[in-house]
């Protein structure tokens, strides 16, 4: 009987439910309860039974309900609570297709539970969908997910020595229609396949340009936010609204999609009468790193008076997604349709933003110029291990199965051990089978030396022990808990990076391969065979590598402060001192001089950039990823030849036209890295005016005026001496100079940078000073006369009378290796390959 009058009841709730829209998506489950309620209540035009009456969906070790003393200001479903002590379920019998699973929190205080304290998890049969969660105040968490059976069961496991709650609940029916096509993959030709089995999470779902739209505005009773919060310049952007114009085309989006309280209004770039204006508007939305994002952008020409009139592109993470837009094109030649696209972020987030821009088109000209966006929806995807959060799960595992799992873990563990001594002997023979007659390795492939720190007589090649060895896959496995997906701290062109610990402690950067991508097999060779040959304080340490089972993996050791880059922007670091920047960059150059000056031939790094210079614990320089390096030319030769490789912005116009490598091309890039380091914004960002797009152009056209202090980053204002930034710019404007053989060598760079810190900053030196050796200001006196590459006419290669040998290299830099990483414990001198963009 109980049964029959809750399925009656659910039954008027959706009744209900049409009757307030009026027209619209029946669903097919409409699943609304109020959680610790003894009644029923209507809630934006929709009944939520009370869970008194859903008592058989639901399977709870107590019955707790909670109901707050004094709550006026919030709606009536938060005004009580369902409190969970142990493990609880609640089920339902359910079509399968998507549904939308939302959670309502409202924490309160009743009699001995504080809510704002609880800590739990809640799962469904297939995903995570919150771990480690704590409710602060009132907020609804709403997921989408595809329901392949017919039963769905909600999990609330509470923490250890606390609880779970919920003030309501809804599972509900969506079109399977709503997220059904496979999405193009933001900044790069191809689609996302599977979004079908995607668990999703709204994050945002933002109404451009309109008001707050509610449920019961909505015919899948969503929620839209108004977009000004979001905008970074309000006052680029104006508001437009056309609500009864719009118009919804037969096999495009439909009410479904979105309301028309969103397609008829818009955020339009505010560009006036001015025929010529350039610039972007630019939304910013906080995300959590390590996940992928769907994205489904809203638009519909309401601006426009013909057809024709609007072209526009369409930007993410300064990307271009969409180039000359024009909607009437994709509609039929159909003025305000409503439209939508769909596009999925190439790679989990490594930063906590997503910036969605919309500028005008730049090569197809109108009246006037207009770009537009009506509404965006930012879903969270399930990593791999199909969570929604990556906080520690509590299974509903009962304590005899917890106690056969810890002696599982124990026999597994004591077993790897075995194995991995095994393997050890196994790979001493190995090693020793792989040499050739002559007694060298075999040239199909060159694993790392095990001597020891001896030289190889064939090779000239210099190792230590810390880093000449294989690793077993089982070890990595272990150090990145299997590759788990919460562990990645960054991704490149080569592949994902994860944090890890080896058995002794030692933290770790893995850097995993893709096994199937031939350039990656060519990288993959080329960084175990630059890293084995050089040992230096400002380059990037290499541990190890595995090529067991066709995988790729390289593991460092792991830098504490990551990149360059995410200290000068695009994350909530400290902003670095002038002081700082110019050590790092001296300490960067001091690397790259190592390289060009350090062997028979130099080496070209070929990628230099704000990502490939990490930083340890105490914001010291090095040097990272030489997967594109190239051999430099003989001594009878002036350059190589050699297929343009590097990443856009940085890349050396003299080797992209002609093709032919130098060292002078890692100085081009690296003088755009000063000028990153004195700006502190990316090298292209197409979401400023089109002169500001090119950090290098925009930059140098001020250094040219004398006005480079202009262009600084706002934070170094007055706080860099004349002197010192004079110095700087004038180092960096030599560096970008058209043609290499006016560029000055690492070496004249470096000196010029230490000038420059010293024209900033006098270093005193004392002989007690305890300071720790590697300290890039400690760099005593400087010689009586300076090697200003400025008086130099040819502006080529000058010497450095430092250490007389006639290569410019310092006396410490020409020291052994021992000398070389003295005083600094392996443990120190962490490196990890935190990649922000790919090549």
């Amino acid at each position: 009987m109980g049964g029959e009058k809750f399925r009656f009841l659910f039954w008027v709730s959706s009744i209900s439910s049409l009757i307030c829209l009026c027209y619209g998506y029946v669903p097919v489950n409409n699943y609304l309860i109020n959680c610790g309620s003894p009644t029923n209540l209507t809630e934006t035009g929709r009944v939520f039974i009370s869970d008194k009456l859903a008592s058989n969906h639901l399977t709870s070790p107590n019955e707790i309900l909670a109901a707050a003393s004094n709550r006026n200001s919030v709606p009536d479903i938060y005004q009580t609570a369902r409190i969970f002590t142990g493990i609880s379920k609640y089920t339902f019998s359910v079509a399968r297709g998507r549904h939308w699973i939302r959670l309502h929190f409202s924490p309160f205080q009743y009699q001995n539970f504080q809510m704002t304290s609880a800590k739990f998890s809640v799962s469904s049969q297939t995903h995570v969908l919150l771990s480690d969660f704590t409710a602060k105040s009132k907020l609804m968490k709403e997921y989408s997910l595809n329901l392949t059976t017919d039963r769905l069961e909600l999990t609330f496991t509470p923490s250890a020595n606390s609880f779970a709650f919920v003030n309501a609940l809804e599972v509900v029916s969506v079109p399977d229609t709503l997220i059904s096509i496979d999405p193009s993959i933001a900044g790069r030709p191809g689609t996302f396949q599977g979004l079908s089995r995607q668990a999703l999470e709204t994050v945002y779902r933002v109404n451009m340009g309109g008001p707050r739209v509610t449920p019961n505005n909505d015919t899948l009773s969503r929620i839209w936010e108004p977009d000004s919060e979001f905008l970074i310049e309000k006052n680029l952007v104006k508001i437009v609204s056309k609500i009864s114009s719009v118009v919804y085309v037969p096999g495009y989006a439909t009410e479904e999609t979105a309301p028309r309280n969103v397609y008829g209004t818009c955020s339009e770039i505010n560009s006036g009468d001015n025929p010529t204006s350039s610039f972007n508007a630019t939304w910013d939305f906080e995300v959590e790193a390590g996940f992928k994002y769907f994205l489904r952008f809203h638009f519909c020409d309401i601006v426009s008076r013909a057809l024709n009139e609007l072209y526009f592109n369409l930007y993410v993470d300064s990307m271009m997604v969409v180039q000359d837009l024009d909607l009437s094109s994709y509609l039929s030649n159909t003025l305000s349709g409503a439209y939508f696209m769909d596009y999925v972020t190439e790679s989990a987030k490594v930063s906590n933003r997503i910036r969605v821009s919309i500028g005008p088109s730049v090569t197809v000209r109108t009246t006037y110029p207009k770009a537009i966006l009506n509404g965006l929806e930012i879903m969270k995807m399930n990593n791999s291990k199909s969570q929604l959060s990556t906080g520690t799960f509590l299974s509903g595992a009962s304590s005899s199965t917890r106690k056969k799992n810890v002696g599982m873990i124990v026999g597994v563990t004591v077993g790897c051990l075995i194995a991995l001594v095994a393997f050890g002997g196994f790979l001493i023979l190995f090693k020793k089978r792989g040499k050739g007659k002559d007694g060298h390795h075999s040239k199909s492939w060159i694993p790392l030396s095990t001597t020891n720190g001896t030289t190889t007589p064939d090779s000239n090649v210099t190792t230590t022990s810390n880093s000449s060895y294989r690793i077993p896959l089982a070890a990595i496995k272990e150090a990145t808990n299997s590759f788990d997906e919460s562990r990645v701290i960054g991704v490149g062109g080569f592949g994902k990076v994860y944090k890890g610990a080896l058995q002794d402690g030692t933290k770790v950067a893995v850097k995993r391969g893709n096994p199937k991508s031939q350039q990656g097999l060519a990288e993959f060779r080329t960084e175990i065979e630059m890293l084995s040959q050089f040992r230096h304080r400002h380059l990037v340490s290499l541990i190890g590598y595995c090529d067991e089972s066709s995988e790729m993996i390289l593991v460092y050791e792991y830098m504490e402060n990551g990149t360059l880059k995410s200290h000068l922007y695009g994350s909530n670091l400290p902003t670095l001192s002038w002081k700082q920047r110019l050590e790092i960059c001296i300490g960067s150059a001091r690397g790259l001089h190592y390289l060009h000056t350090g062997d028979s031939k130099p080496v070209i790094h070929r990628d230099v950039k704000s990502a490939n210079i990490l930083l340890d614990e105490k914001l010291m320089a090095k040097v990272a990823d030489f997967g594109l390096s190239k051999t430099g030319p003989d001594l009878d030769q002036t350059h190589v030849s050699t297929a343009v490789k590097g990443s856009f912005g940085y890349l050396d116009p003299e080797y992209f036209r002609r093709q032919q490598l130098t060292e002078k091309s890692d100085v081009y890039s690296f003088g755009v890295v000063m000028f990153e380091v004195l700006c502190a914004r990316p090298v292209i960002d197409p979401t400023l005016p089109r002169e500001m797009v090119n950090l290098a152009e925009w930059a140098m056209k001020w250094q040219k005026k004398g006005q480079l202090e202009e262009v600084i980053d706002q934070s170094l204002k007055g706080k860099i001496v004349a002197d010192s930034l004079r110095k700087f710019g004038e180092t960096v404007e030599k560096c970008l100079a058209d043609y290499g053989v006016d560029r000055p060598s690492m070496g004249d760079v470096l000196w010029n940078l230490e000038y420059a810190l010293q024209l900033q900053e006098p270093v005193v030196v004392d002989g007690d000073d305890d300071d720790d050796d590697n300290s890039t200001n400690m760099i005593g006196e400087l010689p009586l006369r300076f090697n200003d590459y400025n008086k130099n006419h040819g502006g080529g290669e000058t010497s450095v009378n430092v250490s007389g040998d006639g290569k410019g290299r310092f006396e410490e830099e020409d020291s052994s290796v021992g000398d070389d990483v003295s005083g600094v414990s392996m443990s120190q001198v962490f490196s990890q390959l935190v990649k922000s963009e790919g090549r």
